[in-house]
Order: C-alpha cells, then sequence, then structure tokens
C-alpha cells in the first residue's frame, strides 16, 4: 500500500542505500512493460514510502494472436490484468492514454498527453522505457517502446516545465512541472550513469505481479526461473553479492 505524507525511507541499490523520492510515475507502452521491466524495483519504492504511479500509452489490445477475441475485449482484459499488477506491488494510481497498441507515434499528441500526466502527477522521478535499440534483444525494443521513450523525455523535457507548451494543459489548470531525474530501464550506459536496485526481497512481488498478465505470460514455461536469471545476471553486473538480484537504470538527471 503507498503511504501518503510521509517521508519515505531509503531503497538499496549496488552501491548503497538511497533516499527514495516521494512520487514517483513510470510511463510505459503496453501492460507488463512496467512489470517485466522495473515491479521488483516499484514494491521496493513503494515499501519505503514513495508515491507510486503507472502511465500506460496503450490498453494492449494488439498483445494476443486470437483474432476471435475482440479489440474492446482485449484492451478490458488487459486493463484488468495491470491493475492487479499494480496492486500486487502497492500502485494504486494507473493512468491510461488509449494510444493505439502496435501504432504508437512519437508526435505532439503524445508528448501533450503525457505532459499532462506528468502535471497531474507531480513526480520527482519519472521511470520509462530505452529510447536505444537492442539488435540482441528484439522484444524490448518493440517500436511502441521505443516511440514510447522518447515522447516520454520530450515531455519530462521541455514540455512539463514550459508553460508554453501545450497551451490548452494550462487552461485546464495543469501548471507546469519540472522532473528532476529519469530512469531508463535497461540501458547499458557510461559507468558512473547506471543504478542498480536490489530487489531480492521484492522479487516475489515481482513475480505475482507479472503473473497476474496471464493473457500474456501463461505461454512462458519457468517464467520466475527466467526472470531470476535475468535479474541475478544484472546483478552480477554490477557486482553485488552472489544471490542477489537487481534491476538496472541508467540514471538520467533533468532538473
Amino acid at each position: 500500500m503507498t503511504r501518503l505524507n510521509t517521508v519515505p525511507e531509503t531503497i538499496s541499490t549496488a552501491t548503497g542505500d538511497i533516499q527514495a523520492p516521494e512520487r514517483v510515475l513510470v510511463v510505459v507502452a503496453h501492460p507488463d512493460d512496467v512489470d517485466f521491466g522495473t515491479a521488483g524495483t516499484m514494491a521496493a519504492l513503494v515499501n519505503a514510502g514513495s508515491h507510486v504511479s503507472y502511465c500506460l500509452v496503450t490498453s494492449g489490445e494488439a498483445g494476443d494472436d486470437d483474432v476471435t477475441l475482440s479489440s474492446e475485449a482485449l484492451t478490458a482484459l488487459r486493463q484488468d490484468e495491470q491493475h492487479a499488477a499494480a496492486a500486487a506491488v502497492g500502485v494504486e494510481e494507473v493512468h491510461w492514454l488509449g494510444h493505439p497498441d502496435g501504432r504508437v507515434m512519437n508526435d505532439l499528441e503524445l508528448r501533450r498527453d503525457l505532459c499532462r500526466v506528468i502535471r497531474i502527477v507531480r513526480p520527482d522521478l519519472v521511470v520509462t522505457q530505452s529510447t536505444t535499440v537492442n539488435w540482441d534483444r528484439i522484444y524490448g525494443s518493440h517500436p511502441d517502446h521505443l516511440a514510447t521513450a522518447w515522447a516520454t523525455m520530450a515531455a519530462v523535457y521541455p514540455d512539463a516545465r514550459n508553460p508554453r507548451s501545450h497551451p490548452e494543459l494550462l487552461r485546464d489548470g495543469h501548471a507546469p512541472h519540472s522532473v528532476s531525474q529519469v530512469w531508463m530501464m535497461s540501458t547499458a550506459a557510461p559507468e558512473g550513469t547506471m543504478i542498480h536496485v536490489d530487489i531480492t526481497d521484492t522479487f516475489e512481488q515481482k513475480i505475482k505481479a507479472l503473473r497476474c498478465h496471464s493473457s500474456q505470460t501463461d505461454r512462458i514455461e519457468e517464467l520466475e526461473e527466467l526472470l531470476r536469471e535475468w535479474a541475478s545476471g544484472v546483478a552480477s553486473t554490477a557486482n553485488m553479492a552472489k544471490g542477489r538480484l537487481a534491476e538496472g537504470f541508467r540514471v538520467i538527471a533533468t532538473d
């Protein structure tokens, strides 16, 4: 459960404990993206007292090969799954933008919609997907992921803080807001620009969240073993002790 009106505590990283931010917004393209990429970290932040919100650019209505299931039915299913997954790590606030799954464009419309959410949530930290293509792991480089990441960065800077960006938002009462920092998921980066969050104690919450996405994860054999292997590899890269599990992010200063 997200604890409001409290000063957040610390979370553990590969280089020591850090202060958890008060308000966090995670922006991803599809339901389950947040849980594959960062559910362990979000659970750790919620447990430390951060207020965490999710923003989903699409509802994942193109994420099933069974064409006998209508897009409307799949939208409802995947939204329900994401709400359950969010609850599994203590997140209660989920924003849906309704852009078309498989056709996300990094354009002014998406930037405006993301800017609106940023001004509503007013996060200290935004977490999003990578802007970099990884040809060694094609699933992580879905065009929707890349478009979402680039639009999110533009919404953080310069749009959300600039009163002249998307003036209709100001007219609607959404005051400018400056985000202090962005964490970009699963991005190789120069030494000193990465953070590796220890998710050993929240790994079971991550598994629980991902199992909520049964339309997607039921087809994955040995899901827990695969996720443990990935998280162990991230921890090893960060020279963490054997048996520790981690999620890694590139830290981008945006204040």
